[in-house]
């Protein structure tokens, strides 16, 4: 080889931008795990190299091995776009960023973890464009209708409940679109982080170096003239008695919670120092929902193009206590009885008798949803 070609070779390797490296495979990684439908990705220091998993279905897949000092400045770039100190890596840390992918808008929210190799990095991915119809929003038609009728609610709290990757924020924005649309309600949400952007409603950003608390944010949202309230997620105690507090001011008030079922989001409302009265007279509805794999009734798992439910591989499937059910269930939270209503996996047995759920999923789900 002659010294004019290795000197062109070794110039070539100069001209390369180590950033735009690091931003194409920041770019590919988040490519491939939208290609896959993943609702997580993890980076995950061990002793010898970095791994990394996506979320698929619920369930961890492992996709590659990454040396540390690649999974280091992958995890730098994703902190830097997120406004993340890069320097800090003895403290976790939180933020979220959006960006674009071949015109696809995705949010993505961050969670950093110091372990005792390394820096750890969890990314929740929000594609923005997931918007479905209404009357998608659940599996079984007579839910939907349910759902949508508690909208027409002047005031209250309606609570959505249920694991991460349960399909919570896709029912929640779904809905409150229709009732920005046909129901011309002014709504207004107060999260921490937004989770996804939405040109349908006013959306606040919690802020508390900034100021913005979720009680002050709270407060002046309450001088916005809203119809509908919405208030991230209920993780502690203020949250809580701020999203009740709304409710008995006259507003609707729609947030969220993690608990198994519906019947825990009203334990866990009292837990969190709300009083039993207040719970009574503010909350008008509460769900439970999990995203499943849903099977064509007509097709079986072969569901051809041209078949009407081709796109609605998954669904959602509802536990939904309102009216007459839920003052059951409040009176025997506060007077400790046990008290029968739908439960979760009654909807699971009622899908797989109409050909919706196959076995292999009614078995995955039927136990965590007792």
């Amino acid at each position: 080889m002659s010294t004019e070609n290795v000197s062109a070779g070794e110039k070539q390797r100069k001209e390369v931008d180590p950033i735009a490296m690091i931003e194409q495979q920041v770019r590919n990684l988040i490519k491939k795990a939208l290609s896959l439908h993943a609702s997580d990705i993890h980076i995950v220091p061990k002793e010898k190299t970095s791994k990394i998993f996506f979320r698929l279905q619920h369930i961890l897949r492992f996709i590659q091995d990454l040396p540390h000092e690649d999974s280091s400045r992958l995890i730098a770039h994703f902190k830097f776009m997120a406004g993340l100190d890069i320097g800090e890596k003895r403290k976790p840390q939180s933020g979220a960023y959006t960006t674009v992918l071949d015109d696809l808008k995705v949010s993505l929210r961050l969670s950093t973890l110091p372990t005792s190799f390394s820096e750890s990095l969890s990314i929740r991915i929000l594609p923005q464009e997931t918007a479905i119809p209404i009357e998608q929003v659940a599996l079984f038609p007579s839910t939907t209708k349910k759902l949508i009728s508690l909208l027409k609610h002047a005031h209250g709290l309606i609570l959505f409940t249920g694991p991460t990757g349960s399909g919570k924020s896709t029912t929640l924005y779904t809905l409150l679109k229709h009732s920005s649309k046909w129901l011309k309600r002014n709504i207004i949400s107060l999260e921490d982080p937004i989770e996804k952007t939405s040109s349908d409603f006013l959306q606040v950003q919690v802020n508390e170096k900034a100021g913005v608390s979720y009680a002050s944010g709270l407060k002046a949202i309450l001088r916005h003239d809203p119809d509908v309230i919405v208030v991230g997620e209920i993780r502690d105690e203020e949250t809580a008695k701020v999203a009740v507090r709304a409710a008995l001011t006259g507003h609707l008030v729609l947030t969220t919670m993690h608990t198994r079922n519906a019947k825990g989001a009203v334990t866990r409302l009292l837990e969190l120092g709300v009083k039993d009265y207040e719970v009574e007279q503010a909350l008008i509805a509460v769900t439970a929902q999990r995203l499943i794999q849903v099977k064509c009734p007509y097709c079986g798992r072969d569901c051809s193009i041209h078949c009407p439910f081709y796109k609605r591989k998954r669904a959602c499937i509802f536990e939904l206590l309102a009216g007459k059910e839920l003052q059951k269930i409040l009176r025997e939270v506060k007077n400790h009885r046990n008290v029968h209503y739908r439960t979760l996996k009654e909807e699971l047995k009622k899908g797989m008798a109409l050909g919706f759920i196959d076995q292999e999923e009614f078995e995955r789900w039927s136990f965590s949803v007792e």
